[in-house]
Order: structure tokens, then sequence, then C-alpha cells
């Protein structure tokens, strides 16, 4: 059935504000957006995000926790980069949906994809996001790569004149934060799994963690002969050969896939059958046989063998609180001789296989002209706690007494890659005081590591968020290169939400200078005032419904 969109669309304003369909939010009707100028008046709009039903209370005095230590100014300083002449203003990107390419291989209803695409564009972007899942593009069968979906979608994002930021996705999609398909790995590699159940991360208890290939054996030829490492580049390659004519100029940007979720960390955290529920410290994921070696030569290597037996045997269960644990609690087993060699071979192992990969992504990218980034998950639950243990668990040896990013951002930087963070929207007197939440601390704390490391910082919105308390915040983080947003869906499109995305995006495009006012920054109640006209052209956009 096909289905016909008039929208006034036109030469974009940047505060073009048009109430536009989304993917997934086109009936079987003929829809007709009127041409005369949008008029909302002096309303006032009442916007609740789904995050602010569940976790939001009204004020968290963590954040007001006094700092002692030397090293811990790292977490609280505002950091200002060294920017050029047009540095001020912030690309926006706009993440797409996660099935944007379907099981069997095609775009997901392309036509509608195209009218979302427009909208984007009409809102002032600078482009979208899209995972280029290893699951679907060499699901086949070794080096059996299809990436014809993924040409339809470069194609129709450079006729949008928008850019691409497009995401080796070597993980699971499925069972975490967000998921809202499920995309496995490759049947060939699923078939090695099941023949090798070691092949994926274990935690204490042998439950095994099926999102991504455990880091122990990225160098042992478990994958048809191949090493995880020899795969993903070989991914890569395909990838650059296949898209030569696009990248540097639409494709603009390759983000790295080095975990769960696509970041660089272990799945201490799964969501899959309840087994993690926010804000559980989680657990550590090295009982495999490739890690379990691991451990047990680097302590053999410093004469203690007794360390490398096990993790540690007091470090509690996945929904458990620091302070429940002998490891994590105040003055518990991670501030000792043995913590530092366990928490410090759990992250190192964690930054040397992340290195591994980029080093291999430089050489298949390095001439194109595409840049690459790496993505580190915002773990800002029990982060005012002095282990940081939820941090630990995930790979991540930042405590109070140690700084855990500065060696990522290091890495990254020595490879010329753009640290991507999370968590930039969320504020800590949003957080529930029990979980011991700072997400300002944890942003500013990298937002120095990665100034110090001489790096590029590029960052994301963790959960869905609609109001302008969450864009301010991220308004009021400085020195960002760019910022994704997640994601394109019918609820961003429709009228209140549009608005105050599109606001935003003007607001980071000029560096912050317009920005909503101080009481709408915190609020329930959103004023939004006159919307300008803007001169127009008919623009009508034939969908296709299959």
């Amino acid at each position: 059935m096909a289905l016909t969109l008039r929208s006034s669309i036109c030469v974009i304003s940047k505060r073009e504000t048009r109430v536009l369909k989304s993917v997934d939010d086109f009936s079987a009707n003929k829809v007709s957006c009127s041409k005369s100028k949008p008029s909302f008046g002096h309303n006032k709009l009442i916007t609740k995000s789904s995050m602010q039903e569940t976790h939001f209370t009204t004020e968290n005095n963590n954040s007001a926790v006094k700092k002692t230590n030397k090293w811990e100014k790292i977490h609280t300083p505002s950091v200002t980069h060294n920017h050029d002449a047009d540095s001020n203003s912030v690309p926006v990107f706009v993440m797409l949906p996660l099935d944007t390419v379907t099981m069997g291989g095609h775009l997901n209803k392309a036509r509608a994809m195209n009218a979302s695409l427009m909208a984007l564009k009409s809102a002032g972007v600078e482009g979208v996001m899209v995972d280029a899942w290893w699951g679907l593009v060499e699901k086949d069968g070794p080096m059996k790569y299809n990436w014809e979906a993924y040409v339809e979608l470069v194609q129709m994002v450079q006729k949008h004149g928008l850019k691409l930021q497009i995401v080796m996705s070597f993980h699971q999609c499925g069972g975490n934060v967000g998921d809202s398909c499920s995309i496995p790995l490759p049947p060939w590699v699923l078939e090695e799994i099941k023949n090798n159940p070691e092949l994926v991360y274990t935690d204490k208890l042998g439950r095994r963690n099926p999102e991504y290939i455990s880091l122990g054996c990225d160098s042992v030829p478990v994958l048809a002969g191949r090493t995880p490492l020899q795969v993903y580049s070989d991914y890569m390659r395909s990838f650059r050969d296949r898209f030569t004519d696009y990248l540097g100029n639409v494709i603009i940007e390759i983000q790295v896939g080095l975990g769960p979720c696509g970041e660089l960390r272990y799945p201490s955290y799964p969501e899959t059958d309840g087994t993690w529920k926010f804000p559980g410290i989680g657990e550590f994921q090295c009982y495999d046989k490739y890690m379990r070696s691991s451990l047990e030569a680097s302590a053999a290597a410093i004469g203690k063998k007794e360390w490398g037996t096990s993790g540690p045997h007091d470090s509690g269960q996945y929904n458990q609180y620091p302070e429940d644990t002998g490891f994590f609690k105040r003055e518990g087993t991670w501030n000792t001789e043995y913590g530092d060699f366990f928490l410090d071979w759990y992250s190192s192992k964690l930054v040397e296989h992340g290195e591994k990969i980029l080093v291999s992504a430089k050489s298949v990218f390095q001439t194109t002209g595409a840049k690459l980034s790496a993505k580190i998950a915002g773990i800002h639950w029990h982060y005012n706690a002095r282990s940081h243990a939820t941090e630990l668990t995930a790979g991540y040896y930042n405590t109070r007494f140690h700084d855990g990013y500065l060696p990522i951002a290091q890495m990254l930087a020595k490879h010329g890659v753009i640290l991507n963070f999370t968590c930039m929207e969320m504020k800590d007197r949003e957080q529930p005081d029990h979980a011991n939440c700072s997400p300002e601390g944890l942003v500013n704390q990298v937002r120095m590591a990665t100034k110090i490391a001489g790096g590029e910082l590029a960052g994301e919105n963790a959960l869905e968020r609609y109001d302008s308390s969450a864009y301010g915040q991220v308004l009021s983080t400085s020195g960002l290169s760019a910022f994704t947003y997640l994601r394109i869906n019918k609820r961003l499109l429709e009228g209140e939400n549009w608005r105050q995305f599109v606001d935003f995006v003007l607001s980071m495009s000029d560096g912050g200078k317009h920005r909503l006012s101080e009481a709408d920054s915190y609020g329930t109640d959103l004023y939004v005032g006159h919307i300008k006209g803007i001169k127009e052209s008919d623009v009508i956009i034939e969908i296709a419904l299959v």
C-alpha cells in the first residue's frame, strides 16, 4: 500500500519544528502536513521521560561528598578543550534503529527510513549512526559478507546530504538496556561456541554469556581456523573494500566495537533473564579457561601462584551492594596487595584487547580519511563508594585512589582514536540516593583524563531522554567534538519532543549560546515560546509500505 506524506521542510531552518513521522509510525492512511507556518504560541508543555518515572529523585546529595585525596581532584574540574575556529559548534548525530537492517539482509522499511532522514536533515543534524552487525553481515559463513543493505543505506544518507558514523558491531544485540530486537552472533560462530563453551565470558558459577567472544582467546585460532582478532580484521577490511567510494566523505567515522554493547568492558551486568538489576555491583567475568590460564601465568610470574587459582572469593553477587561484600566494602580486599594485583591484571587485559583491535583497525582505515572511535561505558552507580565496585567488575580499575580512565584515554589518544563516552545527559540529583551515583563526577573525570592524554572526546546519552533538563546537561559539558543522540523513534518525533530536540541541535550548533531558560533546564513545565516560520516549499515523499 502506498502512503503520501506532504511536509513543509524545505531550505531548512535551524528552528524547524514540524512534527514528522518516524520509521515505525506510518499507518496505512494518507498523511498530509499543512504548508502553513507552525504556531505553538506561548504554551506550557509538560514532559516526563521514562527515566524520570523510574529512577529519578528530587535531590541527591551524594555529589557533595568532599574530596580529600589529592588524586581525586581529577573527578571534579571543568575542562575546556582547545578548539579551532569552528570547534565551538558541536555536530549532532542520531542513532538509527537497531533493526535498520533485517535478519534477511534487507534495509528495513526503506521508504519510511528515507522520510526519517529527511526529518533529521530538517532539524539540522550532521548525520546518523548505524550498527553494522557481525551477526547479519557474515551470517552465511566465514568470510561470506553481505553489505548490500548497508550500501543502500549509505546511498540514501548521501542523497540527503548527511554524514554517517558506522559501528563495527562484533557483539550480540539483545539482553541489555535499550535492546529492542535480537541479533545473535553469526550462526557459524554460535556453532563454534556450542562445541567449545569456553569461548565466551563466564562468571564464577560457570554461567556463560554469549554476547561477545572472550578476550582470553583473542590470539587463539578458535573460529574456523582464524583467531578472533583475524576475524575482526578481515571483517573491517571487507567493509573498507566495499565502501571505498564513501569513506572519508559520507562515512566519516568508524566506531570499532570492543565488547558487549560495542563498549570496551566486560559483560559484568547482564540483564538477560533478570541476572542483574540496577544498581547491583555485577560480577567479574574471568572464569573461562583462557582467562584463567592468563591469570595463573600472571600470578606465577610474580611468585604468587595462589593468587592465580581463581578470581576474588569475597566479591559477592550481581545484585549486592559494595558494603555487602568483603572485597568491595570501604576497607575491603580491593585495597590490598592482592586486590591491586587482580584488578591490575583484569583491567590491563581489557586495555590490551582494545588496543590490539584498534591497531588492526588503524591499519585497515588509515588511508580512507575516516576517523576511528571507541566507546567507553558510563558506569555511574556506586561511583561515590571508595571501591567504585561496579566499574571494577566491568574492567575499569577506578577507585578512590586509582585512576582507571587515564590508561584507556592514553591508549586511545596514542592511536588517534576518539573516546566516545555515555551518560552525558545525567545529573547527580536525578539519581536515587541508595545507588550512590555520580554521573557528573564520572563525566568530569573522563573528560579530564582525555585532556591529559591529549585525546578527543565525544559523547552520547545513555538512556532515551526528551526533556530540556537532559539537553541542558549535555550543553553544559564543554570540550565535546561531537554528540550522538540515542535514538530516532516514534516518541522523538512527537510534537513537543521534536521541538525540544530541534532547539537542542541549534544550541549545539551555536556552541551552547542558544539555550533554554534556567527554569526550563530543570523543569517539568517547559516553555517553548514562539517558533519562527521559515521560507517553505512543498516536499512530497512517496512511501511504499510492505
